[in-house]
């Protein structure tokens, strides 16, 4: 008989992790595995990345995931390799090669191409993604052998770096670095590149290098935290506030803070400001007791409002002031 299977006793956890995604895992698989090892209750994670893909991926825990569509809408950073003359049904190397062409290109011809994709660029989506039609994702169709037609779409180019080329050879191929806006498609970018190099191309490698604020510098690896104790696990997260850098803050008084956390607006001199970040004394805590300021949610001030945006509730405020207190700000 097989010994019972020990069920994992979840728990509130609120917080940011900044993961460095391995080679091979869905993201949703890597957020799996890192909620399992924190036994959190709920998680999400902040925009995707391909299996084949490594690098930036933030997991946010408990209160946090009010905030994960910030980051979705983040520039991001890709290191990325494009291999020339192959074209492949997915546009990276999981797809069986459809085409091979000569690579004759000059490295002229190729700084020239490249600064063609700088700045705005409309891109059509690729078959092999998330997108969904009709809900059901646009790679669902690809699989059963189905193209559909798709909108191009907006998306600008920061900066795109040539960290290396070889134009001879077996393997022919471009090292990239791209910052670019939220969905931009690398894949896309990368056989968009080989095309008008006339040659075609895939990717063979591609590594989120940062995202928004966040960079590789800072994540930590599923081994990292397989090895770690529990202390030194929870002690990896980032606190939720993490999310909302660069917002205007604004600090409440006891009272106004409570109810602002019931969502009623607060009237104050504050002029008029798109991203704010609010803090205030803990729930039940009066200005006399506690310096201690809580992250109480997000909002925007106009004519002399603060409006309330995403709200934590009293409940996860206290999780939070009671698993790590200094976490206040």
């Amino acid at each position: 008989m097989h010994a019972p299977r020990t069920r994992v006793q979840r728990r509130p956890v609120h917080g940011v992790l900044l993961l460095d995604k391995p080679l091979g895992l869905s993201s949703n698989q890597a957020l799996q595995k890192a909620k399992w090892l924190l036994r959190a209750e709920k998680a999400g994670h902040t925009g995707t990345l391909d299996p084949l893909a490594t690098g930036v991926l933030p997991l946010c825990f408990g209160a946090a995931t009010k905030f994960s569509q910030i980051h979705l809408d983040a520039d991001k950073t890709y290191e990325t390799t494009v291999r020339l003359g192959q074209k492949t049904a997915t546009g990276d190397a999981e797809g069986e090669v459809i085409e091979t062409r000569l690579v004759t290109c000059t490295p002229g011809q190729v700084v020239e191409v490249l600064d063609r994709f700088m700045g705005p660029i409309a891109q059509v989506p690729p078959m092999y993604s998330a997108l969904k039609k009709d809900g059901k994702a646009l790679y669902e169709y690809a699989r059963e052998g189905e193209t559909l037609e798709r909108e191009a779409r907006h998306v600008v180019i920061h900066d795109l770096e040539l960290l290396d080329m070889q134009l001879t050879g077996e393997n022919p191929s471009l090292r990239l670095r791209v910052r670019c806006s939220k969905g931009t498609y690398i894949r896309t970018l990368g056989e968009d590149i080989g095309e008008a190099l006339g040659c075609g191309g895939h990717l063979t490698m591609l590594r989120r290098e940062a995202t928004g604020p966040f960079d590789a510098s800072q994540c930590t690896t599923l081994e990292a935290l397989e090895a770690a104790t529990e202390a030194q696990r929870l002690g990896r997260l980032l606190p939720v506030q993490t999310l909302l850098e660069g917002y205007t803050p604004v600090s409440l008084e006891a009272e106004s803070a409570g109810r602002f956390l019931s969502g009623v607006r607060r009237r104050g001199a504050w002029p008029n400001e798109a991203r704010v970040a609010v803090f205030g004394p803990a729930p039940g805590a009066s200005n006399e007791t506690t310096t201690d300021r809580v992250l109480l949610g997000s909002a925007h001030t106009e004519g002399g409002e603060l409006v309330p945006g995403r709200l934590l509730s009293p409940i996860e405020i206290q999780q939070i002031l009671e698993t790590s207190p200094e976490l206040t700000s």
